[in-house]
C-alpha cells in the first residue's frame, strides 16, 4: 500500500464516489506496555497509542444511508439505512464494528446524517494492535464530524466499548477505545479502568518503541477472551465482590487452598499485574530502564504460566529479545493472547541489536515470519 496521507486518502475517495471528501479522520492503534486482562477487572493499564491508524474520508448524503468502502479487503463495500435495526454481517465482519457503532450513537441520541466513508488503515489485523477499536473510534469522528455533533473523547470510547460488547460479541475492556481516542504525543497514559482517569507518562526522548509480530495469528479470540473474563468475574465472586479490584492480593494469597486451583491462578495474574504496572509507570517517570525490565518480564511470566495466553513461538520471541537486550531492554506479549505480537522497550542504541537478534534467530528457532514495527506514541482520534 503507499504511503498513507490525506492526500492519497482523498484521491482514493473521489475515485470511488466521484466527489471530494468533506473530511478526512484518523484514528490510532495502540501497543501496551504493560497491564493486560486488568482493564475489564476494574484495574490498571499502561498503553501508548501508536503511529498506525484508521483513516476514513467522509462525505454527507442527502439520504439516510451509509455507503461504505473497505480499501483494506478488497474495496468490499456495504450500504445500510441509519435508521434500520442493525443485524450482523457474517460475510463482511469488518462492517459489525461499524454497524455497532452506529447502534451506539443511534442510543445515545446523536442525529447523525447519511455519509458516504472510505475506510483505509495500516493497523496490523490480528496482531493485537487494536485495528478493531481503530475503525470504531475513526467511525465516530468521520459520523460526528459530518453531522456537526461535539463527541467527548471518553464518550466515543465507551461508547465503542459498547459496541464490541453488545454488538460484535468480544467483551473487552474499556483500554483500547480509550487510548485511541485520548492518545497523547510521545506518552504512555496510565489509566485507571474504574473511573477512567488518565495520566500521561512521558517516555524518555531516548528510548524507542520495537513492536515484533510474532507471525501467528491470534487463534483467540472472543471465545478464550471471554472465557478469561467469566474466570475472572467468578474469582471476584468468592470474595463478595464485583471486580477483582476490590480484592487484595493478600486476601488472594490467603484463600489458595480454599478457591478453585484455576480462578486463584487468573486471579493471581490480575492482582499482582496491577501492581506490576504502577511499578512499570514509576519507572517509565524516572526512566529506570532496569526496573521497567524487570516488571515486565514478570508480566510475561504471569501470563504464560497464570493467565495461559501465551505461544511457544511468544515466548521464544520474548526471550530472544530479553537476551539481546543484555538488562536494557524490556519485552514482552502485549494484547489479548494466543498469538500476535510483543512489544520492547529500550534505548534507541540498543534497538539494532534488538532487531538483528530477531532477525538472525527467531525464523530458525519457530519457523514463523517476524515482523519489525518501529513505533512511537502518538495522539489519539482527530478529524481533520
Amino acid at each position: 500500500m503507499q504511503s498513507l496521507t490525506s492526500t492519497v486518502l482523498k484521491d482514493f475517495f473521489s475515485a470511488k464516489f466521484q466527489q471530494s471528501p468533506e473530511v478526512v479522520v484518523q484514528a490510532p492503534g495502540r501497543v501496551n506496555l504493560i497491564g493486560e486482562h486488568t482493564d475489564y477487572n476494574d484495574g490498571f493499564v499502561l498503553p501508548a497509542a501508536i503511529n498506525y491508524q484508521t483513516w476514513i474520508a467522509a462525505a454527507a448524503r442527502d439520504d439516510r444511508e451509509l455507503h461504505i468502502v473497505a480499501h483494506n479487503f478488497a474495496d468490499e463495500t456495504i450500504s445500510f439505512s441509519l435508521d434500520a435495526v442493525m443485524q450482523q454481517d457474517p460475510a463482511m465482519p469488518w462492517s459489525n464494528y461499524v454497524r455497532g457503532v452506529v447502534q451506539q450513537l443511534r442510543k445515545n441520541n446523536y442525529q447523525l446524517r447519511g455519509a458516504n466513508l472510505f475506510i483505509v488503515g495500516n493497523v496490523p489485523a490480528g496482531a493485537g494492535l487494536s485495528s478493531s477499536a481503530s475503525l470504531e473510534m475513526a467511525v465516530i469522528r468521520a459520523l460526528t464530524a459530518l453531522s456537526g455533533e461535539s463527541v467527548d473523547p471518553k464518550a466515543a470510547a465507551l461508547m465503542g466499548q459498547a459496541a464490541e460488547n453488545k454488538f460484535v460479541g468480544c467483551n473487552c475492556g474499556i483500554m483500547d477505545q480509550l487510548i485511541s481516542a485520548c492518545g497523547e504525543e510521545s506518552c504512555a497514559l496510565l489509566i485507571d479502568c474504574r473511573d477512567l482517569s488518565t495520566r500521561s507518562v512521558p517516555i524518555p526522548q531516548d528510548w524507542e518503541i520495537l513492536i515484533v509480530h510474532s507471525g501467528v495469528e491470534r487463534g483467540l479470540v472472543e471465545s478464550e477472551y471471554n472465557q478469561r473474563r467469566q474466570q475472572c468475574e467468578a474469582a471476584a465472586a468468592y470474595f463478595g465482590q464485583a471486580s477483582l479490584r476490590d480484592v487484595k492480593l493478600e486476601q488472594l494469597l490467603a484463600a489458595e487452598a480454599e478457591l478453585d486451583e484455576l480462578l486463584f491462578r487468573r486471579a493471581r495474574h490480575v492482582l499482582s499485574e496491577n501492581l506490576r504496572t504502577l511499578l512499570a509507570t514509576d519507572a517509565l517517570t524516572r526512566g529506570d530502564m532496569p526496573q521497567l525490565a524487570r516488571a515486565m518480564a514478570q508480566s510475561h511470566l504471569s501470563m504464560k504460566d497464570d493467565f495461559n495466553i501465551t505461544t511457544e513461538a511468544i515466548d521464544t520471541l520474548v526471550d530472544i529479545l530479553v537476551n539481546a537486550g543484555q538488562g536494557q531492554a524490556g519485552a514482552r506479549m502485549t494484547g489479548g493472547g494466543f498469538g500476535g505480537c510483543v512489544v520492547a522497550v529500550a534505548p534507541r542504541k540498543v534497538i539494532p541489536q534488538l532487531m538483528a537478534a530477531v532477525e538472525r534467530d527467531y525464523q530458525q528457532m519457530t519457523g514463523n515470519v517476524p515482523t519489525l514495527i518501529l513505533a512511537r506514541a502518538s495522539a489519539g482520534a482527530f478529524a481533520s
